[in-house]
């Protein structure tokens, strides 16, 4: 049945100021889009070190949002990904490095050609504009938006969850200082943060004003902001993954991969959420695998078939509910099923996945080849742990989120996905009969 509720009115006032933030950063956008390559470099790495001058500031903000989440009972996994400290801190400031090392699009020819007639065409990237950024307890997100936005000469207006609100206010106002010590506006990089949920709201519906809204968060979120936009939206979905060790599989290998994809940070959208195993693989497999899991922390979440291999090995056990298949756990639970082949782990993947992550382990290349073509998702990854699914990891510097949608952008977006593109012609008084 469709969704037939209707949005409470947004509060005018909240419309007026994000209206007022969008057009500082439109007026902004139109400077950036005119910076070197140089230039913006330069730029990116003033904020680098201004960051790492800003540690202390930037900590002691994070705590004030840290002892507000713990007040809250905000989940270990959210706080995880809430928390900054001087090692994360320098680490977003060393992304900040590597996206201001990538080659520049914009000016990009993406094609181009000389007409019978004499007429040149050229059709180059150029930035979108303004983006707008809503997303959740990520104040690494605040900097890899701004650094990917600044790079690929757009603006971008910021609306992180209240959760991390002075984290996001510390990171902003240390940004700010160096957009205006060099001379540019520092509503390029702009923070919504006085109007709760009316601020997401009138963003993503200042249609004119905001060019892209990029939603990165949880299904609410996503769904949110997909349904009740007016703005162009590109699609962050979240990552039920799966990682499928079929009967090809080399066993060592696929538990060290099944061990990574879950274990190695659970809070993340590349993390595994449900291991598929082959059943002529089960026996000898599934004790290994889930003593190593149950030794990390993990708790498995199946069916009765499961079950006795996971009290074999000592593994927390738990029977799957309705629905568990397709949760996305951001913690150390894991669902668990035994497939009889690989049309039926791809048919489970097909029914419950989000089109973000998925894996086969094996050594059969006719099954790899098969999952790679069959399977529908932004990323497939054979004999490798699904971490690896990072714009960082790809070598794009930061990303600014994982697109599982198929129109412009899919997979980790960085730079080029940023753009947009216009054609540039070029006669010599040509006129059309």
């Amino acid at each position: 049945m469709a969704d037939t509720t209707v949005a409470r009115p947004i509060d005018p006032e909240v419309i007026a100021q994000v209206a007022q933030v969008a057009t500082a950063a439109k007026a902004a956008s139109r400077k950036l889009a005119q910076l070197t390559r140089s230039a913006k470099d330069e730029l990116l790495v003033a904020i680098a070190d201004a960051l790492v001058a800003a540690i202390p500031q930037i900590v002691a903000a994070n705590a004030e949002d840290l002892a507000r989440g713990r007040d809250k009972g905000l989940a270990p996994g959210l706080l995880d990904r809430l928390m900054l400290d001087e090692g994360r801190i320098a680490a977003i400031a060393d992304a900040v490095r590597d996206v201001a090392g990538l080659p520049d699009p914009v000016g990009e020819v993406v094609r181009g050609s000389t007409l019978a007639n004499g007429l040149q065409i050229r059709q180059v990237r150029v930035p979108m504009g303004v983006l707008g950024m809503i997303y959740e307890a990520r104040p690494n997100v605040t900097v890899d938006a701004a650094a990917l936005a600044l790079k690929s000469g757009n603006a971008v207006v910021l609306r992180g969850g209240s959760a991390a609100g002075s984290s996001n206010r510390a990171i902003v106002d240390a940004m700010g200082a160096v957009l205006t010590a060099q001379g540019l506006d520092p509503a390029a990089v702009s923070l919504l943060d006085q109007g709760g949920h009316d601020d997401a709201r009138a963003l993503m519906t200042a249609r004119g004003l905001v060019d892209l809204v990029i939603p990165r968060g949880g299904a609410d979120l996503i769904a949110t902001v997909v349904r009740e936009s007016t703005v162009p939206v590109i699609e962050t979905g979240t990552g039920v993954n799966h990682v499928y060790v079929d009967v090809g599989a080399d066993l060592d290998e696929a538990l060290a991969i099944v061990l990574n994809s879950k274990t190695h940070r659970t809070s993340v959208c590349n993390a595994a959420e449900t291991m598929l195993v082959h059943a002529a693989v089960a026996a000898a497999f599934l004790p290994k695998v889930l003593a190593a899991l149950g030794s990390a922390g993990v708790t498995v979440h199946s069916g009765p078939e499961v079950a006795p291999y996971a009290e074999a090995a000592g593994a927390a056990h738990a029977m799957a509910g309705e629905g568990d298949f397709d949760k996305e756990w951001y913690s150390l639970d894991l669902g668990v099923r035994i497939v009889p082949d690989l049309d039926a782990a791809m048919e489970h993947i097909a029914r419950h996945g989000t089109m973000h992550t998925e894996v086969i382990v094996t050594r059969d290349r006719a099954a790899a080849r098969r999952f790679q073509a069959e399977v529908d998702a932004a990323v497939v990854v054979v004999n490798a742990s699904s971490r690896f699914t990072d714009g960082g990891e790809f070598g794009f510097g930061a990303e600014i989120g994982i697109s599982t949608q198929k129109l412009h952008a899919r997979g980790p977006m960085a730079l080029p996905e940023l753009t947009t593109t216009k054609w540039l012609v070029e006669g010599d008084g040509q006129v059309r009969v």
